[in-house]
């Protein structure tokens, strides 16, 4: 059986392939994202997440490597992860009570034979209207900083979301249901990689 290598240290994505039982190895691409590269949002989705899969399985002899970049769109704007207090009141205060376009690349690159497949996945998240208290209170609990959109479907953010139109697991970081189609295609069959 060929290895499968998340490129990636995110811990949610961690969590979504635990969460299929699937067998994997988490090695961290050094990839570096540039998010001002001018390409509309799904190419963006698919650049950056190649970027990743490809870093990693240029270090690799063998292995299934998966790259994955997520990030929200809202009036055009792609909103990253905030990093700062500052910058998530402002995301927060900008989608309260929007709707947003969830983006999520994912790129599977077969370090052995140098097979890709690169796909993309779109969901639309509807944001209620967020009070100023609200804002300042989550903001303090420090869980929007690392979150792309400044909100973490699958933490307390999730009190904010009204209603998801797609793929749930894309919103937290990683379209399950495109991964697996996807592995499929690269001749991988998830139900033999359990743990």
């Amino acid at each position: 059986m060929k290895e499968i290598i998340l490129a990636s240290t995110s811990p949610r994505r961690h969590d979504l392939l635990n969460q299929i039982g699937l067998k994997f190895k988490i090695v961290p691409s050094n990839y570096e994202e540039d998010m001002t590269l001018k390409l509309p949002p799904h190419k963006l989705a698919m650049f950056l997440a190649k970027g990743k899969a490809s870093d990693v399985a240029e270090r690799r002899k063998s292995g299934i490597v998966i790259g994955v970049d997520t990030f929200v769109v809202f009036n055009k704007e792609v909103i990253g992860k905030p990093h700062n207090k500052v910058k998530a009141k402002e995301t927060l205060k900008k989608i309260s009570g929007k709707t947003l376009k969830v983006y999520s690349g994912v790129a599977i690159i077969d370090a052995k034979t140098k097979k890709e497949i690169v796909d993309y996945e779109i969901s639309k998240v509807k944001i209620r209207k967020i009070t100023t208290l609200e804002i300042k209170k989550y903001i303090d609990t420090e869980e929007p900083l690392d979150k792309a959109g400044a909100f973490g479907m699958q933490g307390l953010g999730a009190i904010f979301v009204a209603k998801v139109d797609g793929c749930y697991s894309n919103v937290v970081g990683l379209p399950l249901h495109n991964l697996e189609k996807n592995l499929a295609k690269m001749g991988i069959d998830v139900f033999s990689y359990q743990e």
